[in-house]
């Protein structure tokens, strides 16, 4: 069993409780596969460095399941063929630690430092 986290991009359009039929789908199949689910972290909707099909924001979520890799498979052909998702990542998650939403904005650097 591998230790998985998934970045998933929503298109800002798509309405709310369709974000929970996509992580809930993400999740059966998870759970059907043998893995097991520890949780979604919402990040909320968040500027796009670069517009995506003439979308200039998106809703991001990160998923965080232990599964096996035929179960990854599976969770990643079907995001890649779900109406509403942009763009999605899976990357094995590190050891001892996790990420963290990041920053509203980044601190300033002070010159001379």
């Amino acid at each position: 069993m591998n230790k998985y986290e998934i970045m998933l991009m929503i298109e800002p359009d798509v309405a709310e409780e369709r974000h929970q039929e996509i992580i809930e789908r993400v999740k059966s199949t998870i759970t059907q596969a043998g893995g097991s689910w520890d949780g979604v972290d919402p990040w909320g909707k968040r500027k796009l460095a670069y517009e995506i099909d003439h979308h200039a924001e998106a809703w991001y979520f990160v998923l965080t399941f232990d599964a096996p890799a035929e179960a990854l498979a599976e969770v990643t052909r079907v995001l890649a063929i779900t109406d509403g998702v942009m763009r999605h990542m899976a990357v094995n998650r590190p050891r001892g630690g996790g990420r963290r939403q990041p920053d509203s904005a980044p601190e300033p650097v002070e010159a001379g430092a």
